[in-house]
């Protein structure tokens, strides 16, 4: 399941490459664009995808005795979800810079739209390739289908998540 999350959130790579290659020249940044890849790393990559890494494989693999390599590459995995948070936060804050009139703010988006261009690919090899599977050796086949069942719970809860939290939002606007 989490690999084919990653083929999903590998496609919006190219994306902010063209974005960030129209920025090279004299065009502004397109508000909306950034708007929607902040929701989309927020929202999937981050809260769906690297929600269910913490919440459920992560967790439970903090109940075995890792070997070294797989705690090292835990430890890094979990140190760039907080990298990744970091660059869409200053995304967002940098968009909303630029729409409040502040050109500076452009050079914030070029780079916070590098950085994510730059992790993610990594990220998602490293996931796939060094610690998906090894890590698989942890458990039985049977602890293996109950974290599938607990993350098909947790994505089925994740629509509900998302817009009561947009409910909020705009309440929050019209007090």
């Amino acid at each position: 399941m989490l690999m084919i999350e990653h083929r999903l959130i590998e496609k919006i790579i190219p994306i902010l490459e063209a974005e960030l290659e129209r920025l090279q020249g004299d065009d502004e940044p397109n508000p909306y664009l950034i708007e929607y890849a902040v929701d989309f790393f927020r929202t999937y990559a981050d809260r769906t995808h690297h929600g269910k890494e913490e919440d459920i494989l992560f967790r439970e693999l903090k109940g075995k005795r890792l070997e070294a390599e797989h705690s090292r590459i835990m430890k890094e995995l979990e140190e760039e979800h907080v990298i990744a948070r970091e660059n869409v936060r200053g995304l967002q804050e940098s968009k909303d810079r630029w729409v409040e009139g502040d050109v500076g703010a452009l050079e914030q988006i070029k780079t916070r739209l590098r950085n994510l261009i730059e992790l993610y690919p990594k990220h998602i090899y490293k996931e796939d390739k060094e610690f998906f599977f090894p890590v698989e050796q942890y458990f039985t086949p049977q602890e293996l289908v109950a974290m599938l069942q607990e993350s098909y719970e947790f994505d089925q809860k994740m629509i509900h998540e998302k817009y009561a939290k947009t409910l909020q939002t705009m309440k929050q606007m019209t007090s």
